[in-house]
């Protein structure tokens, strides 16, 4: 194996995890039983203590 293949196959492999790790952030933050733990999040900022 030559320097250009491992390199097309780093490419590749590092384009697939990147789209795992997007597709895995997208699934977490629309979850449906994590959306009451997003809404207090929201209004922590605006809690007055």
């Amino acid at each position: 194996m030559d320097i250009e293949a491992f390199l097309q196959n780093a490419h590749v492999w590092s384009l697939v995890i990147v789209g795992i790790t997007f597709v895995l952030i997208v699934a977490y933050a629309f979850w449906p039983s994590l959306q009451s733990q997003f809404d207090e999040a929201a209004k922590f900022p605006l809690r007055e203590d």
